[in-house]
């Protein structure tokens, strides 16, 4: 079986995903990159119900190289971010502070200097409807510069990593981001940390890794 490994590994970040509260139902989806193909997963499959055999293979046109129901509706998205980042893994989440922060800004503001680690402000890309290139185009370019998450509008997140379980942690993240600056916005009005503040945390030697070359 092709990508035997990555396939196992999805389907156990799928069921974190789930545990986690990242998605709900069949939303969300994942995928690992293996030099010119990649394990997705299923389109309309629970993520938590996942076996390896149902995660289909593609190669980097998004044909099916190898078995599995039809690949993920958002196949279209994750080629055009593995084509514009190098990133290994990507992971996209419906969770709920995400989508909140998705649904009413245009960008999530730095409330916390760990915004950092996400390669700095997150953006919220234009809203595009789902599975199509229009939203792909969306997400790369708020992808652009060396980000590690996006946000994406009315619909959720997207995240990268150097393996499967960094672009998951990279996701938790961006969920806490989020639940954060949601939070606070209930009690009053959140302090923003300035370019300045920011600045002084880089020069603390607070960065994300460099992705792996593919």
């Amino acid at each position: 079986m092709l990508l035997r490994d990555e396939r196992r590994e999805l389907c156990e970040i799928g069921r974190k995903m789930v545990d986690t509260g990242l998605v709900l139902g069949a939303s969300g989806n994942i995928s690992m990159r293996r030099g010119d193909l990649v394990a997705v997963s299923p389109t309309g499959m629970r993520l938590e119900r996942m076996t390896p055999e149902d995660c289909p293979v593609i190669d980097l046109r998004g044909a099916v190289v190898e078995g599995g129901p039809a690949p993920s509706s958002e196949t279209p998205m994750h080629l055009a971010i593995y084509e514009a980042t190098g990133a290994p893994a990507i992971v996209h989440t419906h969770s709920t502070y995400g989508t909140v922060v998705a649904t009413t800004m245009t960008e999530l503001p730095p409330i916390h200097y760990n915004t950092l680690l996400l390669g700095g402000v997150v953006k919220v890309a234009e809203y595009a409807t789902y599975g199509t290139p229009e939203l792909a185009d969306n997400v790369r370019a708020a992808m652009a510069g060396g980000m590690r998450a996006a946000l994406m509008g009315n619909h959720g997140g997207v995240t990268i990593g150097n393996d499967l379980e960094e672009a998951f942690e990279n996701a938790r993240l961006l969920e806490w981001l989020c639940e954060v600056y949601v939070r606070a916005r209930s009690i009053g009005e959140p302090r923003i940390l300035t370019e300045e503040q920011l600045r002084r945390v880089v020069e603390r030697g607070l960065y994300a890794k460099p992705l792996a070359q593919r």
